[in-house]
């Protein structure tokens, strides 16, 4: 199954709203208006004579309500708190994903409230180590067997599930990546693509990304930040930092010049008692 895996701040219905709304402007773009059919339901006088005719057309009609309900996109339930899942049904959920980041980077344009990030699923199988390499042998060939090459990271998120390690999961990776060409080379920094993995209960979702670091992980509110927005967050984070510092310093000597009041108070005893006993 393909889709994208959308997370969200609490309002999961907004989410979905705002997904559909997002999804199906830039969807257009690129894959032009979604079709329906549209056909007669009514049945002609002679097909009523002809039961055979008449079952066939109905049978017909089942099968396009059927197709019709299967829309470009389809909300369906993730099986976690706080993230959406969209299946997608003819088109690449890369492809589209990278359009609207790239705009939005662009155009510094903000069109979301709750999404936070967007990420491509391209395939799934099941959350267990000898499925996911068995699974990703295939799956990894478009961009990384040989004479494809390219730098890469691994990105993991798992969410109710206790039973994968994390630092099992990626060392395997990598190894199947490794082994499909010799030539592609870990880049924690900037890679040219990025595995995502994100494991919901016993399901693992996976995609390959393009500029996972220029568009900010695929987050929807920090692609669209100016620089000057992005110095003033960074300002902010160095002047609470600084602040915590001279709080922490400020409470040190006072611990100080406490310390030293209650030895100098110590002291007086002392030499008072000496006094007395002279």
């Amino acid at each position: 199954m393909q889709g994208i895996l959308i997370t969200c701040n609490m309002n999961e219905r907004k989410c979905v709203g705002e997904a559909y709304s997002l999804l199906g402007e830039y969807g257009e773009q690129l894959y032009g208006p979604e079709k329906f059919s549209d056909q007669d339901d009514k049945l002609s006088g002679s097909e009523e004579d002809d039961v055979e005719a008449a079952l066939k057309k109905e049978i017909d009609q089942i099968r396009t309500s059927t197709e019709q309900k299967l829309r470009r996109f389809q909300s369906v339930e993730s099986g976690a708190n706080n993230v959406v899942f969209i299946r997608t049904l003819g088109i690449e959920p890369e492809k589209l994903v990278h359009h609207i980041l790239k705009d939005m980077h662009t155009t510094k344009k903000k069109k979301t409230r709750v999404i936070l990030r967007m990420l491509p699923i391209s395939g799934t199988c099941k959350a267990f180590l000898e499925d996911m390499k068995k699974y990703t042998e295939t799956f990894f060939e478009p961009w990384f067997k040989a004479p494809n090459k390219g730098t890469f990271q691994i990105v993991y998120k798992a969410r109710n599930n206790s039973h994968m390690s994390r630092e099992e999961v990626i060392k395997e990776l990598a190894g199947i990546v490794g082994s499909l060409n010799p030539e592609n080379k870990v880049d924690l920094n900037n890679p040219e693509n990025t595995i995502v993995v994100e494991i919901i209960k016993n399901v693992c979702c996976l995609s390959v990304v393009k500029d996972y670091v220029l568009f900010r992980k695929y987050n929807l509110q920090e692609v669209v930040k100016t620089n000057k927005e992005e110095g003033q967050q960074n300002l902010s984070s160095v002047t609470e930092e600084e602040s915590s510092k001279e709080i922490k310093s400020a409470e040190d000597s006072n611990e100080l010049k406490s310390g030293d009041r209650l030895q100098s108070e110590e002291e007086s005893k002392r030499n008072e008692h000496d006094l007395q006993q002279v």
